[in-house]
């Protein structure tokens, strides 16, 4: 304070002729000179340190490269086209944020094919579908508080950066690599366990999936078990309606089984994707977040926790309707999506696929469906049963001429069976790595 003082005190006196006066205004001129001398040699002193802070708060507070800056306006602009305004926003135990939307305002009606338009009617369901028994929707862990969406919105489970900062970029966020889905070989590291038909015409697939959560190696890897409604050749026109359940820490951030959708009409490349993270499937259920964690699921010897599927083509408009349970309708894929699948369906797939990334230098240890080979058998080995086809008069039939194929069996295996209770079923998965599968 005493230095600020003089400083304010450094003013030129009034003139005098008083001799006295001048010694004084001498004094107080040398006084000031060196206060001005010091404070100069502080200032360039300051300057030499403090634009180092100055730098070191950009460049923590807002400092990065340029491509990085790019990436996060890339990002945030497709976070503001994808998570649509909420009538009400849930927290679910697993941290998930569940967004109600408005029916009209889910992000498939921004598709040019859509605009304006309304969800539709239930179809009718095929001939043969039992409605006994039917599922709660309570089968997701944002349920379990007991909170749902308004009627007239859908929810959406929400989201946010580190979901599309986890892809290998944006335009590839909510998209299977490409993986040329086939019966008879493997490409780009997924590898399969299925059962399949195929030689006819096809409009739907029905089946019951137990639920596991299988260990998975590394967050670029995956583990589902899901049915393939399949229609195109197995090149640059394959089209697929995809269902099931999945773990993929890349896409959700953690290793929940999660119930999910997929579509694509020109094998993975351009269109299609995961749930609802493009515009696609129209969602017309209030109760049911495509991508949302399942909950429970089976354990080894223990108890056996299913759900129920069926994709089926709506005789009257030529959508593809997906029902979970028994009559539980989630929504549709509008027949415009493909070209295919305007038509039928030439083959349906049902069990298991992996990504083996061989991070490691060997074959992945993610786990297929229970990580348990098909000879286990029930309450420990994976299964699907009461597996069957929609034929071209809207019927549920069994499936003819079921086939299966493991592309590596002793890593993942499948078998076939049928009885009267659980009609054809297949037994399928594995644990990867071990010593017959280095």
């Amino acid at each position: 304070m005493d230095l600020v003082r003089d400083v304010f005190s450094c003013t030129k006196p009034k003139s005098s002729t008083s001799h006295f006066c001048h010694v004084v205004e001498t004094k107080l001129q040398h006084k000031c000179e060196k206060i001005i001398s010091f404070l100069l040699h502080f200032l360039l002193v300051a300057s030499f340190v403090s634009p180092i802070y100055s730098l070191e708060f950009s460049a923590n507070q807002s400092f990065l490269p340029e491509e990085e800056v790019q990436k996060l306006k890339i990002v945030r602009t497709h976070l503001q086209k994808i998570n649509k305004p909420s009538m009400k926003t849930i927290h679910s135990p697993d941290g998930d944020i569940i967004d109600c939307v408005l029916s009209h305002q889910q992000l498939a009606f921004d598709h040019p094919l859509l605009k304006d338009r309304k969800p539709l009617d239930p179809p009718e369901r095929p001939k043969g579908h039992n409605k006994m028994g039917m599922l709660s929707e309570n089968f997701q862990l944002w349920r379990l508080s007991g909170e749902s969406c308004p009627e007239g919105t859908i929810p959406i489970r929400r989201t946010i950066e580190e979901d599309i900062l986890r892809a290998s970029s944006v335009s590839g966020f909510g998209r299977k690599l490409t993986s040329g889905v086939r019966r008879d070989t493997t490409s780009n590291g997924h590898e399969h366990a299925v059962g399949y038909v195929s030689g006819d015409e096809y409009y739907g697939a029905k089946a019951s999936i137990n639920v596991w959560a299988p260990i998975v190696e590394n967050q670029y890897e995956f583990s589902l078990s899901q049915m393939w409604v399949i229609s195109g050749s197995f090149g640059q026109d394959l089209n697929t309606i995809e269902a099931g359940w999945q773990v993929s820490p890349e896409l959700y951030g953690d290793t929940y089984p999660r119930f999910f959708t997929y579509w694509t009409s020109d094998a993975y490349q351009a269109t299609g994707c995961y749930n609802l993270l493009c515009s696609g499937f129209v969602q017309t259920n209030n109760k049911i977040a495509i991508g949302a964690a399942i909950s429970p699921s089976s354990s080894y010897d223990g108890g056996q926790f299913d759900i129920s599927l069926l994709i089926w083509k709506d005789p009257k408009h030529g959508n593809w309707w997906l029902e979970f349970g028994s009559g539980i309708l989630v929504g549709y894929w509008p027949s415009f999506l493909f070209t295919h699948l305007g038509d039928h369906a030439s083959m349906v797939q049902f069990g298991g696929e992996i990504v083996n990334s061989m991070s490691l230098g060997s074959h992945t240890s993610t786990q297929m469906g229970s990580g348990h080979f098909s000879q286990e058998g029930f309450a420990k080995a994976s299964y699907f049963r009461n597996m069957q086809v929609v034929d071209w008069d809207n019927n549920l039939i069994s499936l003819p001429n079921l086939k299966v194929l493991a592309d590596y069996p002793n890593c993942y295996d499948i078998q076939e069976g049928v009885n009267n209770v659980w009609g054809n079923y297949i037994y399928y998965g594995g644990p990867g790595r071990n010593v017959k599968c280095p």
